[in-house]
């Protein structure tokens, strides 16, 4: 089952330094049907003004990925660290028993990013934090795996995340293809960052549109214009029962 859920039709927020857009139930925004697609529990397309952003605040049993559409962020938490994650990057923290960060837009441009929360496979990790410079085209028909907590992945270049789950993106020129297979058992949700695309053959996919990917198999990704387009790949069904099951 492929279903778009187009920009328009996703909840919103503006609240001046912060203009979103919600994937999924978050804050103000409830939708009982859009509460996330397996561990995958929220997906925000976030534009941050310059010289503002999120204050020090807490969370706990969650990893949070956050991936760079343009400008940068500027992280600190209370564990120590403190970076800047620019454009086409990701950054992953790992809440677990508990963390305090910041997140500030500390350039002189918008920043845009999304911000994505998957829960973890049981409760009460360390808390971590890392950023990494990923390449900016991953080349013809080809995603990199940006974050994973994948068994096969061990021996990637991403970084980790705990659960069994999957963070990849590809940067496509106009006409290029990109192929993806979700395994029996698992799911995926796709949002074109830039760019429009044509899926399978026959669905045209809007930028910045979501894509929730159920039962599905060989997915066929063609660019309709430069592109640049991030894929999460979960296992499905999946309950956040689960989480205190593998406790």
């Amino acid at each position: 089952m492929i279903e778009i859920f187009p920009l328009d039709q996703l909840g919103s927020a503006d609240h001046g330094w912060l203009s979103t857009h919600f994937h999924f139930s978050f804050a103000d925004y409830h939708d009982p049907q859009r509460m996330g697609l397996g561990p995958l529990r929220v997906w925000n397309d976030d534009l941050i003004q310059p010289g503002t952003g999120f204050p020090m605040h807490p969370h706990k049993d969650v990893e949070i990925i956050t991936f760079l559409r343009t400008g940068a962020i500027s992280h600190e938490d209370n564990m120590g660290n403190a970076g800047r994650t620019v454009a086409g990057d990701i950054q992953v923290m790992s809440a677990g028993t508990g963390v305090f960060h910041s997140e500030y837009n500390l350039e002189d441009r918008d920043t845009t990013l999304f911000q994505i929360w998957i829960y973890p496979d049981k409760r009460d990790y360390e808390p971590r934090w890392e950023t990494k410079r990923f390449p900016q085209s991953t080349g013809h028909g080809q995603f990199s795996v940006m974050a994973s907590g994948r068994p096969g992945d061990k021996d990637s270049n991403a970084l980790t995340i705990h659960q069994d789950a999957a963070l990849l993106a590809a940067t496509l020129k106009a006409g290029q293809t990109a192929t993806h297979e979700l395994a029996k058992g698992r799911a995926g949700y796709l949002v074109p960052a830039r760019g429009s695309l044509k899926l399978n053959g026959e669905i045209t996919v809007p930028e910045r549109a979501g894509v929730s990917l159920i039962e599905e198999s060989d997915l066929n990704i063609e660019a309709l214009e430069e592109s640049e387009i991030v894929l999460v790949d979960v296992p499905y069904p999946w309950h956040p029962r689960q989480v205190i099951a593998n406790q």
